[in-house]
């Protein structure tokens, strides 16, 4: 099957097609004054590749490992070392933008990448993380397309134009491959679109929340607001001519597999219901609706009775004005941790309904402004932003993933899984009661009692901080019922309310839950799965489903840190390749094969038992009702990579046009 181009190819320096290139164009007065906050780790890293020269990542230029999640920026240099480095750099980048010093006609091997970012973090990165570290640099292409244009009409239809489904259109798009991209809003983006609660934001450090071939240099926080993701999202389909092919304001009712012509009929029709519905025709379906699509509801008596405005995070209505109002809010993830603490400046008074409570970890940039000197060095400094992104990625995904691996021999399992384990909970206890010190009833109610990453670990937004304010109030007694005038517990306490929020979620475990699926024979995608049950290869595709393949789909979220888009990324490749090859072999079908797809669940399902998620102690919205995890991914990120960035034909039935099915011969990798 086509693979993505050897690393790098001899234009290395250069950014994709439509990706942030840096630009030459600065003074040097404006130069000098970004060196003197540049951050001095990433500094030399930039060196080091644009020079091609290990001087850079030598003595004396070793940085000293960051204590905490900041950027470290001064290295742990003293100040006469840090002055020569400044020093060097306004020197190779004065160069630079006369056109005198070049990136090396010679590319670095991929362990190089690694091996720097070891000496940037102070820490051991395996060399075979070189080549992933650089796809997420942009600077090794994570791209597959067909050898030659297709011969015969050739078209997918991408479901939904979030995230996953943005990555793929653009990937189709760059592959000369025609598609159409169907969302039921009035706009591209997806979950960034959809929710506009206040102080919604990504949790995500923003330079990591961005596609790896074409970044943003010039955040305006470290973790940016909703309104800026949106801007981006819908910027990239502007910038990619996305919108030629999408059909917004639009929902997919039926997606249905045609054995005879091996295609795809999609019927759709207007979002408002005031059209008539109409069928595309697809060689492909791709859906990229998600995990985190459909609003959790709780089942809760009396929620249809309440007279103010009860409405979901997800399901922000911006006509609402908090100003005054008494606000109750049922949960406390991930939603709350941000509406809460927005809300308190607003509001006359917030209640907060709290079943479990949340491990928070604090951020030393959470909450604070990108400044004008890293926006320079992200916009002018061959591979500054790369390096920025890729030790974020490191840091805060595979560097991590041991924390939440399952010790059985470990002595005090329960309260934690592992060592390691128990010392982030010992840490993050620590921060629980420095914040609520002075509030022993706050403090008693806020400490988890179950391993961190049982539930997902929040960045606290200022949360605990939130709960001491004197408008603000925690309630743990359970919620009887909801009445005309708010919410009543079970110890018979009414809390009277304005506006009902809940910030309940989403039905992540009831994967695809917004549209019906049938392959072969007619066969229920649903029903094959069992309610809540999702299963995939890869968490891509499914037997039974030839050309149907999935981003983001079951077991997909990388849920021990970094970014979804790394591994939608990862997806997207793995799909662009398997639809190259149809075109370029002239398949009419490929279909994963049952027995790879059930090993590859049982390997999966062996992997997710030796995690904190798997191990119990809370309720999470990873699991079904059967215990099952549906969402989350065991892998590192360096495995799932290793599993889906080059497709291997064996693992596929495929079917040429005209032609008898083919099964390839069981894989023996």
């Amino acid at each position: 099957m086509p693979q993505s181009s050897t690393f790098p190819n001899p234009n290395w320096g250069a950014q994709p097609a439509g990706a942030f290139a840096p630009s030459p164009d600065f003074t040097d007065a404006e130069l000098d004054a970004a060196l003197a906050q540049a951050n001095l780790p990433i500094l030399l890293g930039s060196l080091a590749l644009l020079t091609g020269d290990d001087q850079w990542i030598s003595e004396p230029y070793l940085p000293t490992a960051p204590k905490d999640l900041g950027d470290h920026d001064s290295g742990g240099f003293d100040e006469a070392t840090a002055a020569q480095i400044r020093a060097h750099a306004r020197i190779i980048l004065r160069g630079w933008r006369a056109g005198e010093t070049t990136v090396p006609a010679e590319p670095p091997a991929p362990e190089r990448i690694a091996s720097i970012l070891s000496v940037m973090l102070a820490e051991p990165i395996a060399p075979e993380y070189g080549r992933l570290l650089a796809e997420e640099m942009g600077l090794a292409p994570r791209h597959s397309e067909p050898a030659v244009p297709p011969s015969t009409p050739f078209h997918v239809v991408i479901i939904g134009a979030g995230i996953s489904g943005l990555a793929m259109a653009i990937r189709l798009g760059q592959a000369g491959i025609d598609y159409t991209i169907v969302d039921k809003n009035d706009s591209v983006g997806g979950t960034w679109h959809e929710n506009t609660y206040p102080g919604c934001g990504v949790d995500t450090p923003s330079y990591l929340y961005a596609l790896s071939f074409d970044p943003k240099p010039d955040w305006s926080a470290y973790f940016a607001p909703q309104s800026e993701l949106d801007a981006y999202w819908n910027d990239l389909a502007d910038r990619h001519d996305v919108h030629a092919h999408a059909r917004l304001q639009t929902k997919v009712h039926v997606a249905s597999y045609d054995e005879a012509t091996s295609s795809w009929n999609v019927t759709i029709g207007s979002a408002d219901g005031d059209h008539p519905s109409e069928t595309l025709t697809a060689d492909v379906v791709i859906s990229a609706v998600g995990l985190l699509n459909q609003p959790s509801v709780p089942n809760i008596p009396g929620l249809d009775a309440f007279a103010g405005p009860a409405l979901h995070t997800a399901r922000w209505d911006d006509s609402i004005d908090l100003t005054g109002k008494s606000v109750a809010v049922i949960g406390t993830g991930a939603s709350a941790m941000q509406f809460v603490p927005a809300s308190s400046t607003i509001a006359d008074h917030v209640t907060v309904f709290q079943r479990t409570p949340q491990w928070a970890m604090p951020h030393p940039l959470k909450g604070k402004p990108v400044d004008d000197a890293s926006r320079f060095l992200n916009a002018h400094v061959p591979f500054y932003v790369a390096w920025y992104r890729s030790r974020l990625f490191w840091r805060m995904g595979d560097k991590v993933w041991k924390l939440l691996q399952v010790d059985p021999d470990y002595p005090h399992l329960g309260r934690a899984v592992n060592k390691a384990n128990d010392r982030l909970r010992a840490h993050l206890t620590e921060y629980i009661e420095h914040e609520l010190a002075e509030h022993p009833e706050l403090l008693a109610e806020s400490v988890p009692d179950y391993p961190p990453y049982g539930k997902r670990l929040l960045i606290d937004a200022g949360w605990f901080s939130t709960l001491t304010r004197d408008n603000v109030e925690l309630v743990t007694a359970n919620i009887e019922t909801v009445t005309v005038t708010g919410v009543r517990t079970a110890d018979g306490v009414d809390h009277d309310a304005d506006v009902l929020v809940l910030a309940t979620g989403f039905k992540a475990v009831d994967v695809l839950g917004s549209i019906e699926v049938k392959g072969r024979d007619g066969r229920d995608l649903h029903e094959v799965w069992g309610e809540g049950d999702g299963r995939a290869y890869l968490g891509i595709t499914v037997p039974g489903f030839p050309n149907f393949f999935c981003l983001y789909g079951p077991n997909t979220n990388t849920g021990h840190g970094g970014t979804v888009i790394a591994g939608t990324e990862m997806q997207v490749q793995h799909v662009t390749a398997l639809v190259a090859t149809m075109i370029d072999r002239q398949l009419a079908s490929v279909e994963v094969r049952a027995d790879v797809h059930d090993a590859y669940n049982a390997e999966l399902d062996a992997a997710m038992a030796r995690t904190v998620w798997d191990y119990g102690g809370t309720t999470t919205y990873y699991r079904n009702d059967r215990g099952r995890i549906v969402t989350n991914s065991p892998w590192r990120y360096i495995d799932y990579w290793a599993r889906v960035h080059e497709p291997d034909e064996a693992d596929y039935i495929v079917t040429e046009k005209t032609a008898a099915p083919v099964t390839s011969e069981p894989s023996t990798r």
